[in-house]
């Protein structure tokens, strides 16, 4: 007898094909359109304060507000700066990263001029600005810094504000390869008008709006945990037809038919006795009417004891 084995071949699993697709990538680390949204809202608020803040320590009219979200690479960003630009760097004390504060020189100006207690003029011919003037405008670029700090409290960071640096010293702060992200601002001193700008580094900005939107979800499930406001509450707000009157009264037909604009109507009740107060035609209270000064109202007296439903 002989016999015959089967045998089964057990094929391989096939490989699942990957999906390839082309990278550009002087496009990678692009900011979305919501988190630039985000930066743009929370430096608009950073604006407004900066603004007051301003005012209030050099005693003249000042205007600052956001005009454009950019992001460059450190390199196109070194390129394109002015060598006419006060760069103050200042080091975030999370991710061992730095931030700089970019001003134009025209802004300075004016600045240091209000405070050495000129009128914040801008010189005809704008000079290039020297050591002392550096070190006056540190008082400004310190509230600067207070601000952002304000601006970004949920984060719980401090920034120490380094000294002024020439644009060759950037790729020192940041690598070359780095995208930076520039939050640029004009700002209005009298008549002079400039730019200021904060420059972070991406891989920051991804911090920032990570916290941000942390404390924001935070705040919208606190008022999510808010108990309903209760049927008596909400009903406290709405209106009911409301009528002080002496209910029952009857008078003679002939008294009626003589009635014409101007007539007095006797009404055969003792001016003693009490009406009663309705709210959607049901008797609740005992009231008389009465004056509040030159508006009519209804003193109430007693609250009847089985208030008396009207069945329409």
């Amino acid at each position: 007898m002989s016999t015959t084995l089967a045998t089964e071949t057990i094929s391989a699993p096939q490989a699942k094909p990957r999906n390839v697709h082309p990278c550009n990538f002087r496009y990678a680390g692009r900011l979305s359109n919501e988190n630039a949204r985000a930066l743009s809202s929370l430096h608009e608020k950073f604006a407004l304060q900066v603004t007051s803040a301003l005012q209030v320590y050099l005693g003249a009219s000042i205007k600052l507000k956001l005009v454009s979200l950019e992001q460059k690479m450190t390199q196109d960003y070194v390129v394109e700066l002015s060598p006419r630009t006060l760069l103050v760097p200042c080091a975030v004390n999370v991710l061992e990263s730095s931030m700089l504060l970019q001003m134009d020189t025209d802004l300075a100006v004016p600045i240091i001029d209000l405070l050495l207690g000129g009128a914040g003029l801008l010189e005809e011919s704008t000079r290039e600005l020297t050591d002392i003037d550096e070190e006056i405008m540190e008082s400004v670029t310190a509230l600067l810094v207070r601000e952002i700090e304000r601006a970004w409290k949920s984060l719980n960071l401090s920034l120490t504000l380094g000294r002024s640096i020439k644009p060759t010293a950037i790729p020192h702060l940041f690598p070359v390869t780095e995208r930076l992200v520039l939050l640029m601002f004009e700002m209005e001193i009298g008549e002079t008008t400039g730019n200021f700008s904060i420059v972070l580094p991406t891989s920051f900005v991804g911090f920032l709006l990570r916290h941000l939107k942390a404390s924001q979800s935070k705040q919208m499930s606190s008022f999510r945990n808010l108990p309903d406001a209760s049927l008596r509450e909400r009903m406290l707000d709405c209106k009911f037809l409301l009528a002080a009157d002496i209910p029952m009264m009857r008078v003679h037909v002939k008294d009626l038919v003589g009635l014409k604009p101007g007539a007095v109507l006797k009404l055969e009740a003792p001016i003693k006795t009490i009406g009663k107060l309705t709210v959607e035609n049901t008797d609740v209270f005992e009231a008389a009417p009465v004056r509040n000064g030159s508006m009519k109202a209804a003193q109430v007296v007693a609250r009847l004891t089985e208030p008396t439903f009207v069945k329409e």
